[in-house]
């Protein structure tokens, strides 16, 4: 058991974020960790409620840019190492231990957190987990962005990473006024940052997000077209997740035989259950029934997935209901007994 104080600052940016913070804080208090928060101009208590938990809070005038927010933020910590999070997530689990043995061996790389956000589909409140890179050194590592601030070595080169034990949950609920002026915000940063870079696959992968934010498929589809054009490295978390975003958006929008041609990078991404998944439903959409089953199935023998469920409970819902269609009841009875409790597959079972 630790009982000197892991030498890693937490560092946060907030602007009217009283909602949130103290949560945030309250959950990292057990953690003795050094805690420095900028604001950057809250009107509300949100500053005041940082002061009850860390006297490292510092003011910093906003310039439309988050890297150079997020890299003040780093420039008051005591420590090198820091853990950059949003007042928005909360700690849900951690292993000080195993993070402390790992530090020496990892300098110049990036420690990858786990983040649990919900979301609702079909009217079901679900998780999505993603890893991203939060916990590096201040020595070799900073950000760089206006927005969706990324961090990267200081000669700009994208660091190796390193998953580390330490899970928060992303509450991230804003209203939709707020949410649409967040996203309108961002897409004029965004599109100011892509003048500056030119072609870039992660700018077009945020545009597409907050199009959706703002409920425009069309053109989300369309920059996340963009990004996949420019063959960026399916390895990275971001390129998973903007292939699945593409062809969703083409599910949303019934453009069918546009998302079928996602098969055609079925190598990259078919040994995550989210891609196979997301084939089956496409699959399925097209009246590809026994393609579908096969997809399906392949889904739930996957232990890799983002998205609770589709190597399992919903995958195995969406077996039944082609079943059910095909007017094999028997069959699809058993895969809707698959589902547990899941309500759709329940419902299904309740009136067969």
């Amino acid at each position: 058991m630790i009982t000197a104080m892991l030498p890693v600052s937490v560092c946060m940016i907030a602007k009217n974020e009283d909602i949130h913070i103290e949560e945030c804080l309250k959950r990292l208090r057990p953690c003795k960790f050094e805690i420095v928060v900028v604001d950057t101009g809250s009107v509300d208590r949100t500053v005041e409620a940082a002061r009850k938990y860390t006297d490292k809070v510092f003011h910093f005038d906003w310039c439309n840019d988050f890297s150079a927010a997020r890299n003040f933020s780093v420039s008051q910590a005591a420590n090198d190492w820091i853990l950059a999070i949003d007042c928005d997530e909360y700690l849900e689990n951690i292993n000080l231990a195993d993070i402390e043995a790992v530090l020496e061996d990892h300098l110049t790389s990036v420690g990858m957190i786990v983040r649990n956000n919900p979301y609702t589909l079909q009217g079901v409140r679900s998780i999505m987990s993603e890893r991203i890179g939060r916990l590096f050194n201040r020595k070799y590592c900073h950000y760089e962005g206006i927005i969706h601030e990324q961090v990267t070595t200081l000669d700009g080169k994208e660091p190796e990473t390193f998953p580390i034990p330490l899970t928060f949950y992303h509450e991230g609920y804003v209203s939709e006024s707020d949410k649409r002026m967040r996203a309108t915000r961002n897409l004029e940063m965004l599109l100011r940052d892509l003048e500056v870079k030119g072609p870039n696959p992660y700018i077009y992968f945020q545009l597409g997000q907050n199009y959706i934010s703002l409920n425009d498929l069309e053109k989300a589809a369309y920059y996340n077209k963009l990004g996949l054009d420019l063959n960026a490295d399916p390895s990275s978390a971001f390129v998973q997740s903007m292939t699945e975003t593409y062809g969703y958006c083409l599910i949303e929008l019934a453009k069918y035989d546009l998302a079928l041609t996602l098969k055609n990078k079925y190598e990259q991404f078919a040994q995550h259950a989210d891609f196979v998944y997301m084939m089956g439903v496409i699959y399925m959409k097209k009246n590809m029934w026994e393609k579908a089953i096969q997809e399906f199935e392949k889904a739930t023998t996957l232990t890799s997935y983002s998205r609770k469920g589709v190597n399992s409970y919903r995958a195995y819902y969406n077996i039944g209901s082609i079943y059910e269609a095909m007017g094999d009841k028997e069959k699809a009875r058993a895969y809707y007994k698959k589902c547990g409790d899941y309500n759709h597959a329940v419902k299904r079972l309740e009136e067969l």
